[in-house]
């Protein structure tokens, strides 16, 4: 069976999509099975994959039931994509029956077998998606910016996992939390470092000895439609995402349920 891995933070520009486009391509490279699910209605993981997202089936689709879910899956470079767009911002409205939180767990059970990973990209907010890529999820990365701001958006999660881990998914763990963006030369830096290991101590959990540092290959590649790690993979930031990927393996490799 696969294993489960959401990227998650209800502030935006932390990184989430950065770090999930990272992690798809750098399973895909070690020859692992991969499956992203973009759930954020802004369709980032595609675009920055190089899909068209503006004409194509979505995961919206297929959570409303009027896709099958194979006839979504577009194939990248980095692995099989389920692609999101801005219809998917309705979800919070439209899928309102009993049972909504297990709607996405439901429609990607069939490919359970089929992949090693699934990396699902949550939005910027703490909603019915972002509940439904909990229950669906084993694992929880929390990415964060050296920011007293992002600090701020990872302590609120914490209600929302203990909501899921009551009602729906006993097993939910948080891997970790992964600070984006760092430079351990400043100061406020080390400062955010020092507080988002109190945070990730209430989470029960461990920030990852990884930390991306800042680069600005991390902010070209969308552009070329790529990962960091294949558009610029002697880069320092593809350097520190790799070593990302050897800790989660080692914390998180696939789960047999």
């Amino acid at each position: 069976m696969s294993a489960v891995i959401a990227t998650t933070n209800q502030k935006g520009g932390v990184g989430k999509t950065t770090t999930s486009c990272a992690l798809l391509a750098g399973l895909h490279q070690m020859g692992h099975r991969v499956l992203g699910v973009d759930l954020d209605p802004q369709g980032s993981l595609g675009f920055c994959l190089g899909l068209d997202i503006d004409n194509c089936a979505t995961i919206y689709d297929v959570m409303k039931g009027v896709q099958p879910v194979r006839d979504v899956i577009v194939h990248s470079d980095c692995g099989d994509i389920l692609p999101s767009n801005i219809l998917l911002s309705g979800a919070e409205l439209e899928f309102n029956k009993p049972g909504r939180e297990f709607l996405l767990k439901n429609a990607l059970q069939e490919l359970q077998e089929e992949y090693d990973y699934i990396i699902v990209d949550t939005p910027p907010a703490l909603n019915v998606l972002t509940v439904n890529a909990y229950v669906m999820a084993d694992g929880l990365i929390i990415p964060m910016a050296p920011e007293i701001l992002s600090l701020l958006g990872v302590a609120q999660i914490r209600e929302t996992i203990d909501t899921v881990r009551r009602c729906y998914n006993s097993r939910l763990k948080v891997l970790g939390i992964l600070l984006n963006k760092y430079n351990q030369r400043f100061t406020l830096n080390r400062e955010v470092l020092e507080m988002a290991g109190q945070i990730a101590a209430q989470l029960d959990t461990k920030v990852f000895q990884s930390k991306v540092r800042t680069s600005v290959s991390v902010a070209e590649a969308p552009a070329h439609g790529e990962s960091v790690l294949t558009y610029a993979p002697s880069s320092k930031p593809a350097e520190d995402f790799r070593a990302l990927i050897e800790e989660i393996i080692r914390e998180c490799g696939p789960v047999n349920r």
